[in-house]
C-alpha cells in the first residue's frame, strides 16, 4: 500500500466536522454531536466564542507575528493577569504544554546548578503521569508504549507510585532537585490524589528543600472549578505548566514560576521563535476575561457537580458497563467493565463524543461553559449507548 501524503502517527476516526457553536459540533455529513471532549479538554469555551473570535479577528487585522525579538504587548498583559491571579511572579509563553513541561524540566535544573548544586539533577515522578512526548518528557511519563522504538531517553527520573506521599519521601536522595506530578492525572485515567497528598508533597519539599513542579496543562484555566487544580489542596507550587484551556483551541503554552526559578532563565538560556504571539496572546486574554469574570467558576464548581452526581446514577444503573465514576469540576472518568472503546463508539453513535484514558476510562471534558441542558442531553446519550451494550 502506498504511503499516504498524510502521516499515519494517528488512529483517527473516520469522521470530520464543519462547524460548532458552542458544546455542539456539526460533521461534514450533517450529524450533529454534543462535544463531551472538547478537543481533550482544550476548548474551554466552547466552538465559535464570540469572544474569542472577535479578538482574534481584530488581531489577525494588525499583526500576527514578531518573534521574541521585540515587546510583545500582549504577553505582558496576560503574564499580569496570571501572576495577579495565582501564586506565580513571572510567566514564560511557549506554543504547546509539552514545551511548557520541557522548560520546566529545564528551569528545575537551572535552578539546582545556579543556587550551587548542579549534581541535584534528579526529579521524583509518579506512575500512571502522562507529560508528553518529547525525549525528556517521555521519560518522565514512563508509559512503554511511548518509548518503544525510541533507544535510550533522558536520564534522571525516579517514579514512584502515584499518590503514594511515603514512596515518594523514600525515594529523595541527595540528587533530588525536584517532585514534578500533576494535581490530577488525566490521560492517567482521572485519578484525584488521595485526601492530604498534594499538602504533602508541598510539605517535603519544603522539608528537603525540593522544587515542586504541577502539570497542570489539563487541569488547568478552570477545567476543575479553580484556575488551576492544585488550589483545591490549598497549596502552591514552585512551577507549573499550562496549555490547552489556556488558548481555548489556539496553540498556547505558558510556565508559571515564583521569583526564585523565574530569575534564572536569562538572555539566551531559554526561547521560542512562536510562543506567545500576538495572536496567540488576543485569545490568550480573551480567555482570561471570561474565565476569570465573576461566577464562572463558580459555575464549573456547580455544573461540574451536577454532572457527577448524574454520571453515579448511571454508573448504578448499569454495572455491567459501568464500575465508578470520579472527578473533579468538569473533569470526568468513567471506569468501565466493557472496553472503554466499545462505550465511546457507543456514545458516538448516539451523538456524544467523549475522550479514551488509561485504566479502561472514558473521559467526560465538556466545554466549561456547558449547563442543566447539556448535561441531561449527555446523560440521556449515555444511558442509551450503556443500554446497547447492556442487551
Amino acid at each position: 500500500m502506498a504511503t499516504p501524503a498524510l502521516m499515519r502517527n494517528y488512529a483517527r476516526t473516520d469522521l470530520a466536522f464543519d462547524h460548532g457553536e458552542g458544546a455542539w459540533l456539526t460533521a461534514t455529513d450533517g450529524r450533529r454531536f454534543l462535544d463531551f471532549a472538547a478537543g481533550i479538554a482544550v476548548c474551554g469555551l466552547g466552538h465559535a466564542h464570540p469572544r474569542l473570535v472577535a479578538a482574534l479577528r481584530e488581531q489577525a487585522g494588525k499583526l500576527w507575528h514578531t518573534s521574541n525579538l521585540y515587546r510583545v504587548p500582549g504577553q505582558e498583559r496576560v503574564a499580569e493577569r496570571l501572576v495577579a491571579n495565582c501564586f506565580a511572579d513571572s510567566v514564560y509563553f511557549c506554543s504547546t504544554g509539552l514545551e511548557a513541561n520541557e522548560a520546566a524540566l529545564k528551569m528545575a535544573r537551572k535552578v539546582a546548578h545556579d543556587e550551587g548544586h548542579p549534581d541535584k539533577d534528579r526529579v521524583i515522578v509518579a506512575t500512571g503521569a502522562f507529560h508528553g512526548r518529547s525525549f525528556a518528557s517521555m521519560a518522565a511519563t514512563g508509559n512503554p508504549k511511548h518509548m518503544a522504538g525510541y533507544g535510550a531517553l533522558l536520564d534522571g527520573f525516579d517514579r514512584v507510585p502515584f499518590g503514594d506521599l511515603e514512596a515518594a519521601r523514600a525515594a529523595v536522595t541527595d540528587r533530588t532537585g525536584a517532585i514534578f506530578v500533576e494535581p490530577v492525572q488525566g490521560e492517567g485515567g482521572v485519578r484525584p490524589p488521595p485526601e492530604g497528598y498534594l499538602r504533602g508533597l508541598r510539605a517535603l519539599c519544603d522539608e528537603r528543600g525540593l522544587l515542586l513542579i504541577l502539570d497542570e496543562i489539563q487541569t488547568g484555566i478552570g477545567r476543575t472549578g479553580t484556575l488551576f487544580a492544585h488550589e483545591h489542596a490549598g497549596i502552591t507550587p514552585d512551577i507549573l505548566s499550562a496549555a490547552k484551556g489556556l488558548g481555548g483551541g489556539f496553540p498556547v503554552g505558558a510556565l508559571l514560576a515564583t521569583e526564585r526559578c523565574a530569575r534564572v532563565l536569562t538572555p539566551s538560556s531559554h526561547g521560542t521563535t512562536f510562543g506567545g504571539n500576538p495572536l496567540a496572546m488576543a485569545v490568550a486574554e480573551a480567555v482570561l476575561d471570561e474565565v476569570l469574570a465573576p461566577g464562572f467558576l463558580e459555575h464549573v464548581r456547580r455544573i461540574g457537580a451536577t454532572l457527577g452526581e448524574a454520571l453515579n446514577a448511571v454508573v448504578a444503573d448499569h454495572p455491567g458497563v459501568l464500575a465508578e465514576a470520579r472527578g473533579l469540576g468538569l473533569m470526568w472518568g468513567l471506569v468501565c467493565t466493557v472496553p472503554n472503546t466499545d462505550l465511546i463508539a457507543a456514545c458516538r453513535d448516539q451523538g456524544l463524543l467523549l475522550v479514551p484514558a488509561s485504566g479502561n476510562v472514558a473521559r467526560l471534558l465538556p466545554p466549561l461553559i456547558i449547563d442543566t441542558p447539556e448535561v441531561d442531553a449527555a446523560i440521556a446519550k449515555l444511558r442509551a449507548a450503556c443500554a446497547t451494550l447492556t442487551t
